[in-house]
């Protein structure tokens, strides 16, 4: 009992001990992609975006101005193509995963069909060729034979209440009754 619990003890520890030391890895390599992306955005930055110097004329600023217009412009441009180009992606990424869906509905496993099946087909396919079995469920049961009583044979006789009351209504019945009364 002692010896399972120290080795419980120490399944333990070395669970948590490699659940921290992969915390630590994780939150390394988290600081290590954003230092990443902050050099990347400065690169970029630096690339596409030279240092801001503003001339001293006014027409030089006219000038200026109208370049950073023609930047927006293109910058604005591009990032429309861009929205277009993603949005149609989108959509070909919903067909394919409708389409994905609907096949998978497609090869989804049939139900299960009832097949008649008599016991010996049953025991021979649960038990193989192997074992000769056969079971003859009617010869346990024993053989009654029905006697005819004289009220079953009234009953049978009478039949259905609807029938004889059509019969001996209207003038024809009662003309049945008077003949069958003498």
């Amino acid at each position: 009992s002692s010896h399972l619990q120290k080795k419980r003890r120490a399944a333990t520890a070395r669970r948590q001990h490699l659940k921290s030391a992969m915390l630590q890895l994780a939150a390394t390599e988290i600081e290590r992609e954003a230092a990443a992306k902050e050099v990347e955005k400065q690169n970029y930055l630096a690339e596409h975006c030279p240092p801001l110097s503003l001339p001293g004329s006014m027409q030089e600023l006219q000038e200026l101005c109208k370049k950073l217009h023609a930047k927006i412009e293109s910058v604005d441009e591009e990032r429309y193509d861009t929205e277009v180009k993603l949005q149609k992606t989108n959509k070909e990424l919903e067909d394919l995963s409708q389409k994905l869906f609907d096949l998978r509905g497609k090869f989804k496993r049939p139900p299960l069909r009832r097949v008649r099946m008599s016991a010996d087909a049953m025991l021979r396919a649960l038990l193989g060729s192997k074992h000769k079995v056969c079971m003859d469920l009617r010869a346990n049961l024993k053989q009654v034979k029905k006697e005819d009583t004289e009220k079953e044979k009234d009953l049978r006789d009478v039949g259905d209440w609807r029938k004889n009351i059509e019969e001996k209504s209207g003038m024809e019945g009662r003309k049945k009754m008077f003949e069958a009364g003498e």
